[in-house]
C-alpha cells in the first residue's frame, strides 16, 4: 500500500481544517453542548455544502464517491475540532446502512436528501446487553401479512431525537447462526408507537437516546435489503464506523499532544520551562508514539476496507483497539502535564477527554476488539 495521501486528500484535509478552525471553535462546541440539538441549522447546511454528508455515497446519488481513506482524512480534522452534532449518526450509520443494504429505489430516494442535509438518519441496533456482534440483536420483528411489527427497545442510539429516519436492526427468524435472521428496517421517527428519550452521556457533543418500539408497524417497503440477511451490510457499516471513529480519536489525540507540548514550552518552574525536564520530555514522547501508532493502524485499516483486503476485519479491530487505548492514555497524560489547570471547566482538555472516553466504548471497546483479533487469527 502507498502510505502517503494523495494531493486531493491533502487538499481535503487543508480545506476541512480551515473551515473547522473558523466555524467550529471550542466556544461554538461549548455552546452546542448545552443544547439538545448540538448543532445549528446553519452549520449543518455548511457541512452539507462541503460535500461531507455524502462523502462515501455514489455520485449518482448525490455523494462524492470517495472511499474510507478519504473519510479518515476528514474525521481526523473533525476530531481535532471536537465537532458536535449528528454527523456520525447520519452520514456514517443511518446513511451508510441505506447505501449498503438499500434497494436502488431506496438509495435514490434517501441518499441524495441525506447528502444535501435535508434528511437525518441514525442506526438503532444496540440493546440492553450491549453487544456489537449479531448475538446482541434480539428485538423481534413480527410478520403480519404485508407488514412488520416491531416491539422492544434500543439503547445508545446516536442522536435519534434529531433523526427523521431510523435504520432498525431486528430479528425476523431464529436462524442456524446468530448472523442469520437479522433484518434491517427504515422506520420514520414519527411512527405510531415509537418514542425517543435522551440518555445521560459523558460526551455532550453527541447525544445518546433510548428508542422504544410499542407495536410499531412498517410496510414491506421499509425492509432494507434481503429479509433475514441484513447482518453482512450491518457488519460493513460497523467496520467503517469503527475506522472513522479511530481516525477521529487520532485527530483529538494529536490536538491534545500539540496543546500539551505548547504548554510545556511556556509553563515555568524553578526558572525554566517544564518541557526542559526529562520526565516531561519522556511523557510527551510517549504521547507522540501512541498517536503515530494509532494513525498507522487506522490508515491501514481504511485502505484495507477500500481494497477489500482479506485481513480488513482484522485491521479494523487492531486499529479500534489501539486507538481506543491511545486516545485515553494521551488525554490522561495531557491533563497530568497541565496540572491543576487541566482539570478546570475553563480549559478545553476536558472536551477531548470526554470525547475519548465516549469513543473508547463505541463500536466495541479495546477488549472486545482484541477478542475479535484473537478469533480472526485462530480462524
Amino acid at each position: 500500500m502507498d502510505i502517503g495521501f494523495s494531493q486531493e486528500q491533502e487538499m481535503l484535509r487543508d480545506t476541512a481544517r480551515k473551515f473547522l478552525d473558523n466555524a467550529c471553535t471550542t466556544k461554538f462546541v461549548r455552546e452546542r453542548m448545552a443544547t439538545p440539538e448540538a448543532v445549528t441549522p446553519q452549520f449543518w447546511a455548511q457541512i452539507a455544502e462541503q460535500g461531507w454528508l455524502g462523502i462515501t455515497y455514489p455520485e449518482e446519488h448525490g455523494g462524492a464517491g470517495l472511499g474510507v481513506t478519504d473519510l479518515v482524512v476528514l474525521m481526523e480534522e473533525m476530531g481535532r475540532a471536537v465537532m458536535p452534532g449528528p454527523y456520525l449518526a447520519t452520514a456514517l450509520l443511518g446513511g451508510a446502512a441505506i447505501r449498503e443494504a438499500g434497494s436502488p429505489a431506496q438509495q435514490e430516494e434517501f441518499l441524495p436528501t441525506i447528502a444535501e442535509g435535508s434528511l437525518r438518519a441514525t442506526l438503532a441496533a444496540i440493546e440492553s446487553n450491549p453487544r456489537w456482534d449479531a448475538a446482541g440483536i434480539t428485538m423481534a420483528a413480527q410478520t403480519r401479512r404485508a407488514e412488520f411489527s416491531l416491539s422492544g427497545s434500543k439503547l445508545f442510539v446516536p442522536d435519534a431525537h434529531l433523526a427523521d429516519r431510523l435504520v432498525v436492526a431486528a430479528r425476523t427468524r431464529e436462524g442456524s447462526t446468530m448472523e442469520d435472521g437479522i433484518s434491517l428496517f427504515l422506520v420514520p421517527k414519527d411512527s405510531s408507537g415509537l418514542s425517543v428519550a435522551l440518555m445521560p452521556s459523558i460526551d455532550e457533543t453527541r447525544k445518546l437516546c433510548e428508542v422504544r418500539f410499542d407495536n410499531v408497524t412498517v410496510p414491506e417497503a421499509a425492509l432494507l435489503g434481503e429479509l433475514h440477511h441484513g447482518w453482512p451490510a450491518l457488519a460493513r457499516v460497523y467496520d467503517e464506523a469503527a475506522v472513522a471513529l479511530s481516525a477521529e480519536m487520532c485527530g483529538g489525540a494529536q490536538r491534545v499532544l500539540e496543546m500539551t507540548v505548547e504548554y510545556a514550552k511556556l509553563r515555568e518552574t524553578f526558572g525554566k520551562p517544564i518541557g526542559s525536564y526529562q520526565g516531561v520530555k519522556h511523557k510527551c514522547s510517549d504521547m507522540l508514539v501512541e498517536v503515530e501508532n494509532a494513525k498507522s493502524l487506522t490508515y491501514y485499516a481504511a485502505w484495507a476496507l477500500d481494497e477489500n483486503q482479506p485481513d480488513a476485519r482484522l485491521a479494523v479491530s487492531m486499529a479500534k483497539a489501539y486507538a481506543s487505548d491511545a486516545s485515553r492514555k494521551v488525554s490522561n497524560a495531557g491533563i497530568q502535564l497541565h496540572g491543576g489547570i487541566g482539570m478546570t471547566w475553563e480549559h478545553d482538555l476536558h472536551l477531548y477527554m470526554k470525547r475519548a472516553k465516549a469513543s473508547e466504548v463505541a463500536f466495541g471497546d479495546a477488549t472486545w476488539h482484541r477478542e475479535r483479533v484473537a478469533a480472526l487469527m485462530a480462524a
